[in-house]
């Protein structure tokens, strides 16, 4: 039986995902996205990637020379390795290796070599394993863990071990690896007679150093395996002194490091789906109270500063180094797991706010490589990462979150289809009825596209005077068509969220064709006989003002989930009426050769003029988001 069959879980009414292996991204920004990351995972050498492992297990040296004594220079030196935080020097070595696995299992179908990769990585993590005894498997040696025990300072080894079994785990159920699988099995077994020698209150002390989603992988493994074992590790690695006030509504988050407690809370989300426990759901939704709903986010969905909680609803003060990466693309995550568990739009909302102006707008669009922060404060720039120099944890998130969204957006919903996302791709998933295709594309002459570049369609749209014209100025309309096709008639609702953003009241045609629907909260709900019919789906944005919390005479502009960033090195002051953005900006550069630029803007009625770009767009430019208004 291979790990992905061993899959079990026990909550039940979670919707379901397609395969990665089948979803394929149409074109388009994603596309385009998702191509530069896979460009940086297939530069990263193996033996680069591999070489704190194998230097903990005796398997590697490198003393300058070819020979023990003076002797010619060896080759692949030092100017060769990776630096930064995997610096042989640096405590956090060797974490960057368990996120680049989980971002290889993800995207493995996409590139052969890269699957070929990753399954020689995981042979040679297996031999480290073998030469360290059997059991321990990291970068380090194991009295990294007992100075934590002792209560002295490392630089967070669980978080490092967490991204390598994460890693692993992933590769055994999403690549099949059986090798990756017996790795996390053996390495549970070490920590099962570690963490056995201590007590409860011992055990509290260790969990406040960082243990990163060590919690989240023995939930992971206990879904797999069903042990007895794996679920004593669950209850070992609930940090009592974290969720137990977070339960009882008391303030844990303010000032206090957001990417080691929402890690926590990932673990808790996946203890509850292996174990159906609803306390450890209780958790999850408490968190997401605390975190979003009672705290509030920064116009980009960020909710966090200088790496810790900003105080509910003072996001004002901290506009500096805002939204971590890594927190940004875990709290999507936390997102998703709440999405799947009730199917409410809000998660889905939350999700494509912070996939827009969070994990685009920390990726250079040139290059490929990440900002650790997104700063938020006038006169601001990004700072990018080099891809060997500095591997910030965020360099490792990278690499996930622009494999993430491959599975996301279409999901199984009972015997119906729901669609969260319109994530331009095919996907294929098994129901009820059958196998079922969806293949979710943007009509990019009569309707808006986000981030649109040249297509042959809209190509043709400007050649072919047989094709319908486009609109004379910029539609504010996005149409999606969404096929869907199965392999034999059958009958199913396909559930289709419309977006918070979207104003007016939805278009909706199959082939054409007006039909009826229903609403259920923010879904239409098209049930019908399918065989081969194309639904086009059109929502209508408009720009928004939003007020900074905090400071309520200060605004930000948003144009439907877009975040508009202020191409100005100072803070400005506008002359405007917050009800009506469209007085203040007007469409500027609206057409390119044949599509339309989304979302770019220019000031009107101000002394100094100057433009709007989407900030997922922005790149070595300064700008500014917040600007304070003077009621015209």
């Amino acid at each position: 039986m291979t790990p992905h069959e061993r899959q079990r879980g026990r909550a039940t009414g979670v919707l379901e995902r397609p395969s990665f292996a089948d979803v394929t991204l149409g074109e388009g920004v994603l596309h385009e996205r998702c191509a530069l990351n896979l460009t940086y995972l297939e530069s990263l050498r193996p033996e680069n990637l591999l070489r704190p492992y194998l230097f903990e297990a005796g398997l590697w040296s490198w003393s300058g020379t070819l020979e023990p004594t003076a002797g010619s220079a060896a080759p692949a030196g030092p100017q060769t390795w990776h630096w930064g935080w995997e610096a042989p020097t640096s405590e956090l070595r060797g974490h960057i290796l368990g996120h680049w696995l989980s971002a290889a299992a993800q995207l493995r179908h996409q590139r052969p070599r890269l699957d070929a990769t990753a399954d020689l990585i995981v042979a040679e993590l297996a031999r480290c394993q073998g030469s360290n005894g059997g059991g321990w498997i990291a970068p380090f040696p194991e009295k990294y863990l007992e100075r934590i025990a002792a209560g002295h300072r490392v630089w967070a080894p669980q978080y490092v071990i967490h991204k390598l079994l994460a890693g692993l785990l992933d590769m055994a159920t999403l690549g099949g690896n059986e090798t990756a699988f017996e790795i996390v099995r053996a390495a549970a077994n070490w920590f099962d007679s570690w963490t056995g020698r201590f007590s409860r209150e011992q055990l509290d002390d260790i969990l406040d150093w960082e243990t990163g989603g060590m919690l989240e992988v023995w939930a992971g493994l206990y879904g797999l395996t069903g042990e007895s074992t794996h679920l004593a590790l669950i209850e070992r690695y609930r940090r009592g002194r974290f969720f137990e006030p977070l339960l009882a509504g008391e303030d844990v988050l303010t000032n206090k490091h957001a990417n080691t407690q929402i890690a926590e809370i990932l673990g808790c989300a996946r203890a509850y789906e292996v174990t159906g426990d609803v306390e450890w759901r209780r958790i999850v939704e408490a968190f997401w109270d605390q975190a979003i709903i009672s705290r509030g986010t920064y116009i980009t969905g960020g909710s966090s500063s200088a790496e810790i909680w900003q105080p509910a609803f003072q996001q004002a003060a901290r506009l500096q180094d805002v939204q971590e990466h890594c927190t940004v693309f875990n709290m999507m995550r936390v997102a998703d797991y709440l999405y799947r568990w009730t199917g409410e739009s809000e998660y889905a909302a939350y999700w494509e706010r912070n996939l827009i102006n969070g994990v685009l707008a920390q990726q250079n669009r040139q290059t490929g490589m990440v900002a650790y922060f997104l700063p938020l404060e006038a006169g601001s720039h990004k700072r990018w990462g080099h891809p060997t120099h500095d591997f910030w944890c965020c360099h490792g998130t990278l690499m996930q979150a622009h494999a993430s969204y491959l599975g996301a957006g279409i999901h199984l919903d009972g015997a119906d289809l729901r669609l969260g996302q319109y994530v331009p791709a095919t996907a294929t998933l098994t129901t009820p009825a059958g196998r079922v295709e969806i293949t979710i594309s943007p009509d990019p002459r009569s309707g808006l596209v986000f981030g649109q570049r040249r297509t042959d369609e809209g190509y043709q749209g400007i050649q072919h005077l047989h094709v319908p014209p486009a609109p004379a100025e910029r539609p504010s309309t996005s149409l999606i068509r969404i096929r869907v096709r199965t392999e034999r008639p059958a009958t199913f609702a396909v559930k289709l969220r419309v977006p918070d953003w979207a104003v007016s009241t939805p278009t909706l045609t199959i082939d054409g064709q007006g039909v009826a629907r229903n609403q259920d909260g923010d879904f239409l709900i098209v049930r019908r006989r399918w065989s081969d019919e194309t639904i086009e789906v059109g929502f209508t944005s408009e720009l928004k003002a939003h007020p900074l919390p905090g400071q309520p005479g200060c605004v930000a502009f948003t144009d439907g989930p877009v975040v508009l960033a202020g191409l100005v090195e100072e803070e400005r002051v506008l002359v405007a009426d917050v009800h009506n953005p469209e007085a203040v900006l007007r469409p500027d550069r609206e057409r390119g050769h044949s599509w339309w630029s989304a979302h770019t803007h220019r000031t009107q009625g101000q002394d100094r003029g100057f433009r709007f770009i989407p900030l997922h767009e922005v790149t070595d430019q300064t700008y500014s988001i917040y600007f304070p208004i003077r009621p015209a």
